[in-house]
């Protein structure tokens, strides 16, 4: 019986295996590197093992030390989440080397369906060799890993080269394995996926589908289960796969076999070896706890012949500290309030206070809604989404509910494009219009301008808030009976709360301020000076970053005089683990280089400038 168990991770999975070792009476240990010290991850477990460093290659993929750090805290077990270095075969061989009980497949497992590449030679797949236009277009894909790192489209040849590098580039740095492969992009197909899970006594159970459609940048951002409108002809099918894949490699423990359907048939893409994200749809659907399976399998506990049996349906969205209207941009800072609404599940690593930092994945929660049926799950998902009250980066928040409410999801047409059909109209719904008021009377309240003396008209108050990139005015009064403005009625107005009267229905704003940054409902704002800054000006064709992070890499011979093309990519960014390129607006001559290979960035600094012409 295991008793003590270490979680080779961090963030909400952490978290979320602790709650599970917590429920079953086993002790926990954390690993934390230097920046992740106050965690809370490292703050809920038994004992945590400082990792010394802050990126991902000194800290949490150095299998030694997590096993040196497992001995130390007295673990008899290593839990290794997913990422990093959960599809290790060298990890898990060094975890059972040290006396350590693996909480995952034999490493022989791993090691075959590790690499996409000879997971694929394993189903009878080979990857393109040499790519030709009749091969396009295709997908330039990591080897190991996932999370979407790694992968580039190409649709034409010429720039082969440039996402190979850049594909080999952010594998190297998200799993130290810089190997990728080569094979042809499905347009307009469905990612689907089969949860197994197999005891060491040859039984395998698959537990049901998942759709993994809804995806930015190859990683997932909406799933559900059972996944919609699948035959039950294709479901069999891919059940039959899925057993397959597991039984050729004697698997043991949780696992996922992943597939992209397209025109009624399955193309198998890969095998996790390991838990994913997604993993709590298939757990709210078959009443399960993985986490509880993959530890009782793994003390050597057999599986009951026929799996539990499935009921509703279950949807998951990933909350994600990111701007989807700019580009996806990573953003930083402090959460200084995450809270959704009773009856949905959240599994998250942070907590209220925590700052946002670059190191890691964007990624803040996950929310999940159970229900009978698929149409009520969504409405039950999106409305505990909109309720929620998260205060303090740009989050996706809002793009989640909308997709949730979109007609195309609704009705389950979606494919992996969903976001590149929709993503300008899903991020261009105009914002509460009342919200800078609600914010400016909130500022107001208690602020009153009249004494016994005066019985004049007060003039008009106007403040100035920045608002989904657009800047508000607003104007407002004081008066003998309170707090006025045109156009609405002021029902009750403090600092905390605000009631108006629009057209005859009376709304509620909540406000919650945190120095310049007002979360009216749903609404972010930013109170703006009075008086602009007359000297905040930035010279045309200044390139600012967009995001926190490091630069790694600065185009080959960029110096102040070059000749630059326009859409040419200058500047490569790394933050959160994923690459960004910083690209000339337009043609002209590189007027000044502010920024270096290794050199730290904050959201707004000066990169570059290129002079147009």
């Amino acid at each position: 019986m295991i008793s003590t168990l270490l979680v080779a991770n961090r963030g909400e999975i952490a978290c979320r295996i602790f709650r599970t070792c917590g429920e079953l009476g086993i002790r926990t240990v954390a690993v934390h590197s230097d920046v992740d010290e106050n965690a809370l991850h490292a703050r809920v477990a038994d004992t945590a093992v400082r990792l010394p460093g802050a990126t991902p290659t000194d800290t949490y993929l150095r299998g030694d030390l997590i096993v040196k750090a497992a001995l130390a805290a007295g673990a008899d077990a290593v839990h290794p989440g997913y990422g990093f270095l959960s599809e290790n075969p060298e990890f898990a061989r060094a975890v059972l080397d040290a006396g350590l009980v693996w909480i995952g497949p034999p490493p022989e497992a791993i090691e075959a369906m590790a690499s996409k590449t000879r997971a694929k030679e394993l189903m009878g797949i080979a990857p393109l060799g040499e790519v030709t236009d009749a091969d396009l277009p295709v997908l330039v894909k990591a080897a190991a890993g996932g999370g979407g790192r790694g992968m580039r489209i190409v649709r034409r040849l010429e720039e082969l080269g440039a996402a190979l590098e850049g594909a080999r580039a952010e594998a190297a740095s998200a799993f130290g394995d810089g190997e990728v492969f080569v094979e042809p992009y499905i347009e307009q197909g469905r990612h689907v996926e089969v949860q197994i899970l197999a005891d060491s006594h040859g039984t395998v159970w698959p537990l049901g589908t998942r759709d993994c459609s809804l995806q930015r940048r190859h990683q997932k951002v909406i799933e559900e289960a059972p996944a919609p409108g699948l035959t039950s002809k294709l479901t069999e099918e891919l059940y039959t796969l899925a057993v397959r894949a597991a039984r050729s490699v004697s698997y043991v423990g949780a696992g996922t076999v992943e597939f992209l359907v397209a025109d009624g048939r399955a193309h198998f893409l890969e095998m996790n070896t390991r838990l994913q994200v997604e993993h709590p749809v298939t757990e709210a659907v078959f009443g399960l706890d993985l986490v509880a399976e993959q530890i009782r399998v793994a003390e050597g506990h057999a599986l009951p012949a026929d799996p539990p049996r499935a009921e509703g349906h279950s949807v998951e969205a990933r909350l994600y500290a990111e701007d989807p209207a700019r580009d996806w941009a990573p953003q930083t800072g402090t959460l200084h309030r995450l809270a959704v609404p009773a009856g949905v599940r959240l599994d998250t690593g942070y907590t209220d206070g925590d700052e946002i930092g670059v190191h890691y994945d964007p990624m803040l929660a996950k929310v999940v809604a159970h229900a009978p049926t698929r149409a009520e799950a969504l409405r039950k998902l999106a409305g505990a989404l909109e309720r929620a009250a998260l205060h303090g980066p740009v989050t996706n928040r809002d793009l989640l509910v909308r997709s949730l409410r979109h007609p195309e999801f609704a009705d389950g047409r979606m494919d992996t494009g969903f976001y590149d059909r929709h993503l300008t109209e899903l991020t261009a719904c105009a914002p509460d219009p009342h919200a800078p008021l609600a914010a400016a009377l909130a500022d107001a309240h208690g602020r009153s301008r009249f004494g016994g003396w005066r019985n004049l008209t007060s003039q008009p108050q106007v403040k100035r808030f920045e608002m989904a990139g657009e800047e508000h005015e607003v104007h407002y009064r004081h008066t003998r009976r309170g707090l006025a403005a045109d156009g609405v009625r002021v029902v009750h107005a403090d600092a905390r709360l605000v009631v108006l009267e629009v057209d005859g229905v009376q709304r509620r704003f909540e406000i919650a301020r945190y120095g310049d940054r007002i979360h009216v409902n749903a609404t972010a704002l930013t109170a703006l000076p009075r008086f602009p800054d007359p000297t905040a000006q930035l010279a045309p064709g200044s390139l600012l970053a967009p995001m926190p992070g490091t630069v790694v890499r600065v185009a080959e011979d960029l110096t102040e005089g070059v000749s630059v093309a326009a859409g040419q990519p200058l500047i490569w960014l790394e933050a959160m683990k994923m690459q960004h390129q910083i690209a000339a607006p337009a043609a002209g001559t590189l007027s000044a280089l502010h920024v270096k290979p290794g050199q730290q960035v904050e959201p707004g600094m000066l990169l570059a400038v290129v002079e147009p012409g």
